[in-house]
């Protein structure tokens, strides 16, 4: 009688496709990573934190599904002056990015960081310790990431840095890993701009040391194929601040997990997201925030507007751990339906071992406002752009979560641009 074929190991079949970059400082947090992911196990269908999405795409040991969309916009943001830093398909490009200098802060790439470096304290400590629930595809990274960008915040930097991510093969599979440390008092805005690949696994850690300031304004790319999964592990110090937003518009799957440990007092912490989706569009925004520091502050705004079958996600907990009085944690995830074949699935969560806190949360769906659509009717206002009014009107609270005017008005002309294009 014939052996039974062994099973397979999907986890394994992945991994057998990788090759671990040697970096000297970082190998011993690459071992590390990879020990996680195998006792985790790759996502399946059948997880908790993946029973919404299917991360069947994101994991499989072939070439993702092509994607490559020809976008005739102009470059967001080009009118800024900021550092550019340039991935194009997850490899560096030295001749479309910008000297690496810049007045208090030090720039190194993770592929060129080959002797004992000042991240080898953080590269892979704060996802380690973000696994309250198996973060198994953050661990991928921190193994197999083959470059990243390490930043070193020593002052208030005198411009925004930006990561632009080009997509010009269209089965790119890549794998990015940053670190940025903030000293006791430094600022820094960060952009992110690009579609980068047709499959992407992104990783950032953040630690931002007391009274420090870190701002982040990422724009997701409009490849129609693209599937991605990104992470941010962020580490908050007493008196310091953390405000993330993210607009994705278009994409077959993306996944952006957020993962937030306050641990000074006085901190504040903000991560928004908007999404406008059409068609075979699935959108995931997973967020964990912890408190465990007095008089903190966390917010939480999602927003999603959704059509043609196109499905929202948002899983958002606060745990606020003993100890942790004066906690105010705002929580809220709303979709707008643009007809009866799309759906938002949410899953908001309170965690409270303390007694003297103000946390609240909220997820509600719903259609164009009928009301407020016949007032813009009465007054002229065609259907289409009356629609793109009240939407654009529904997205502003996340918007307004970004507190630069300039980085604020360019992401809602590039909204209006996706309205305009997806009437009808």
């Amino acid at each position: 009688m014939a052996e039974p074929a062994p099973k397979s190991n999907p986890t394994e079949e992945r991994l057998d496709t990788l090759t671990m970059p040697q970096n000297g400082w970082a190998d011993a947090a690459r071992k590390a990573a990879l020990a996680r992911v195998r006792e985790m196990g790759l996502p399946g269908r059948r997880d908790e934190y993946w029973k919404f999405t299917r991360p069947d795409s994101l994991v499989q040991p072939t070439a993702p599904v092509a994607a490559l969309f020809q976008n005739e916009e102009g470059p967001l943001f080009g009118d800024l002056d900021r550092l550019k830093i340039v991935f194009v398909d997850g490899v560096f490009d030295a001749e479309q990015s910008d000297d690496l200098t810049l007045s208090g802060v030090r720039i190194d790439r993770l592929a060129e960081s080959a002797d004992i470096h000042w991240a080898s304290d953080l590269y892979g400590t704060l996802e380690g310790n973000g696994h309250y629930v198996p973060r198994p595809l953050a661990a991928l990274n921190t193994a197999y990431a083959t470059d990243g960008v390490l930043i070193h915040v020593t002052d208030k930097a005198e411009k925004p840095i930006n990561f632009i991510y080009l997509h010009e093969n269209e089965t790119s599979d890549a794998i990015l890993h940053h670190v940025v440390k903030l000293d006791p008092g430094a600022e820094l805005t960060l952009l992110e701009t690009g579609p980068a690949a047709a499959r992407f696994n992104k990783a950032m850690e953040v630690d931002v040391a007391d009274g420090a300031t870190f701002h982040h304004v990422r724009a997701q790319g409009r490849d129609h194929e693209r599937r991605a999964a990104t992470h941010i592990f962020a580490r908050l110090g007493a008196e310091s601040v953390f405000k993330s937003f993210t607009l994705t518009v278009n994409g077959r799957l993306t996944r952006n997990e957020c993962v937030i440990d306050i641990t000074g007092d006085d901190a504040v912490a903000h991560v928004a997201g908007a999404c406008v989706g059409d068609g075979d569009f699935h959108h995931d925004d997973t967020v964990f925030v912890t408190h465990d520091a007095l008089r903190c502050e966390s917010r939480q705004v999602f927003k999603k507007v959704l059509r043609n079958g196109a499905v929202g996600v948002f899983q958002g907990k606060i745990l606020v751990k003993e100890g942790a009085q004066k906690t105010d944690g705002y929580q809220i995830s709303q979709s707008l339906l643009l007809d009866d074949d799309s759906q938002f699935l949410a899953k908001p969560e309170l965690e409270i071992y303390a007694d003297d806190v103000a946390c609240s949360h909220g997820s509600t769906s719903g259609a164009i406002d009928e009301e407020a659509l016949f007032y813009l009717r009465s007054r002229g206002v065609p259907a289409e752009i009356a629609t793109d009014l009240l939407t654009l009107a529904f997205l502003a609270e996340a918007v307004e979560e970004i507190e630069d005017e300039v980085l604020r008005d360019a992401l809602v002309e590039r909204l209006q641009g996706w309205l305009e294009r997806h009437r009808g």
